[in-house]
């Protein structure tokens, strides 16, 4: 059966090498912005370095007996007397800031425009794909899941992008030019300093091993609570009304223990680590101190080591392996950003990468609407090798309306939903015009198709633009028409800015007749060969159902029409009327022949009338 479980980590294990594919797909299109804040980086810490350095030079030559010798200045432009020198140092000193300043801005600018339009596209791109995904995807994953990967994992990655890259450039250009500068001055003494960093790459292994699982369960547990908390803000007033806040609140407790007890997890791994790195950080601080001391007070080499150290080496080791230290503990903070990163890229192409995804069909020709004549062959369809309708067989001819009725769970609106391609057809076919929907583009297909849902979906827009959602171009003139036709202009004009006025999420500052009446006005303004019609009237009362059955028999005119209807009196009138039960044909004719059959459709007529006590028994034996 076509119903197969999609989940949102099903293809995770799937996801090689997440961030080397971000930087190829998306980072390679910006590699100039990239270059761009990598060379500020490099120099900018590279530069960094200066001040230390001469300062160290300083003590040896400007302050001692040394010559003043500087890498890359010529010796006719050191000044001969100590004041000329101390004031060239000075003045190296204030460029190498300057430059240092303008070289941080390059970075800064070069990197986070990098890591900002990735991570526009990337959110884009997710989510295009995550629109593009089957029916059955979004009926299997939370509304909530898939925000936390729109929005939490993707801004991850441009936290990682930029900050990440900061501190990845930090770490090796200042740990590279301090490797260089300490074994130019003295090699023995730089393998002192350095002792640590064999020490903290193992160090580093261990903590990427231990906390790559836990950040990937600590995503997870965001999706889920996202979940939860989107769903009872969505349900807030069917919380209160029922009076179970306290019940609610202890679901959100429970998950956000979840999440506690995941993210708990990681901090504790991670507070073990960044005191473990600054220790072994430390480490060559300390040893530098002990052996630089000694070995300066005595004036000699002490233990196994030879050669000299002036007092200005001694000072340039102690301020470079106080630079290095930071670097060094930084590096924890670049492997918890990757880390991160790492669990959301996974997470990102895991969506992107879904397989439940509706087929490409750019080549498939478009549908053609002649007579508009809709047929279901020998149709048979059903969730998780559950049939839900079977061997269903009926036409709706041109221009004819045929409505579906029966029991709740008949499968009505899932034989609506197989004729927008929601879902795929496990056998026979459904055919316009002779057509097969399978073979055709389906974009062409569904645009061809009006559809009026029992839960009408608004946006946070305008009425107008509401309306003419589905039209692009529409005037201000064919928003009126379509909403005088749906019977939803008076009530229009009465809000505070008519037309321009806001519906607000999902609608909420609308009663559920208006709404209704606006996705009606929504259809006439489409236009469409094709009308479905599923529960268009169940959120309203008996006046406001008279309206706008008004507006529905001006819309049905000359069009084929499949209507839906638990309230029988609204479909009474169809051409044809289908009664569906476990997914099956019961019952065919018109509003009249079914009464005379006194089958499901007459009984279901007659509670909808009041007529309880003859019909209350059967539907209680067969509905069991």
């Amino acid at each position: 059966m076509s119903g197969q479980e999609p989940d949102l980590d099903t293809d995770l294990e799937e996801i090689s090498y997440p961030i080397l594919r971000l930087l190829r797909e998306y980072g390679t299109p910006r590699r100039g912005l990239l270059a761009f804040g990598l060379f500020g980086g490099m120099f900018g810490f590279l530069i960094s370095l200066i001040p230390p350095t001469l300062f160290g030079t300083a003590i040896d030559t400007v302050f001692g007996s040394k010559a003043l010798s500087l890498p890359f200045v010529p010796n006719s432009l050191i000044p001969e007397a100590q004041l000329g020198q101390f004031h060239l140092i000075i003045g190296l000193i204030v460029a190498s800031y300057l430059a240092e300043g303008v070289l941080s801005w390059i970075r800064g600018y070069g990197l986070n425009a990098f890591a900002q339009r990735i991570q526009h596209d990337v959110r884009v791109d997710t989510y295009d794909a995550m629109q593009r995904l089957n029916m059955d995807f979004f009926e299997n994953n939370s509304s909530g899941e898939l925000m936390s990967v729109l929005n939490n994992d993707v801004n991850n990655l441009e936290e990682f992008l930029s900050g990440g890259a900061t501190v990845f450039v930090r770490i090796v250009f200042t740990m590279l030019g301090i490797s260089i500068i300490l074994f130019s001055i003295n090699w023995q003494m730089a393998f002192v300093s350095l002792i640590a960093a064999p020490m903290i790459a193992v160090f580093t292994y261990w903590f990427v091993k231990t906390v790559q699982p836990i950040y990937s369960d600590v995503r997870d547990s965001v999706g889920k609570l996202n979940s939860l908390l989107e769903n009872n803000l969505g349900g807030i007033k069917v919380i209160k009304a029922s009076t179970m806040e306290k019940i609610e609140r202890e679901e959100v407790e429970k998950m956000s223990q979840q999440y506690f007890d995941t993210n708990w997890r990681a901090i504790k791994t991670r507070i073990k680590f960044y005191p473990g790195m600054r220790i072994l950080a430390g480490t060559g601080f300390i040893l530098t101190f002990i052996v630089g001391g000694y070995w300066v007070i005595n004036d000699q080499a002490p233990f196994f080591f030879t050669g000299e150290l002036s007092v200005g080496e001694f000072v340039t080791f102690m301020l470079l392996t106080q630079e290095f230290i930071w670097p060094m503990a930084n590096f924890g903070d670049f492997v918890n950003m990757y880390q991160e990163a790492y669990a959301s890229a996974e997470r990102v192409f895991g969506l992107m990468d879904q397989s439940q995804r509706e087929e490409e069909d750019d080549d498939k020709p478009d549908l053609q609407v002649r007579e508009g004549v809709v047929e279901y062959d020998s149709l048979t369809f059903g969730y998780d090798e559950e049939p839900v309708v079977e061997d269903l067989n009926f036409t709706i001819g041109s221009k004819e309306t045929l409505a579906l009725a029966g029991p709740t769970g008949a499968g009505k609106s899932t034989v609506v939903k197989l004729l927008l391609r929601f879902y795929n057809i496990d056998a026979g076919q459904i055919r316009v015009d002779d057509q097969d929907i399978q073979d055709v583009n389906l974009k062409t297909l569904r645009s061809s198709i009006g559809y009026v849902s029992q839960d009408n979906v608004l946006f946070p827009e305008s009425v107008q633009e509401n309306i003419a959602y589905a039209v692009e171009n529409a005037t201000k003139e064919d928003v009126v028409d379509a909403a005088k036709k749906a019977q939803a202009h008076e009530f229009i004009q009465e809000l505070p800015e008519g037309y321009d006025s806001e519906v607000g999420e999902d609608g909420v500052k609308l009663s559920g007749g208006q709404r209704q009446r606006i996705g009606i006005a929504r259809a006439i303004l489409q236009d469409p060969e094709i009308l479905i019609l599923d529960e268009a009237t169940s959120d309203v009362d008996t006046e406001t159902e008279i309206k706008i059955q008004e507006g529905i028999e001006e819309l049905i005119q000359d069009r084929t029409v499949l209507a839906i209807a638990h309230r029988l009196s609204t479909i009474k009138d169809a051409d044809k009327i289908i009664v569906l039960d476990d997914g099956s044909i019961v019952e065919r004719g018109n509003h009249e022949e079914l009464l005379e059959e006194d089958g499901i459709y007459a009984k279901l007529w007659k509670v909808q009338a009041g007529e309880t006590e003859d019909v209350s028994d059967y539907f209680l034996e067969e509905r069991q």
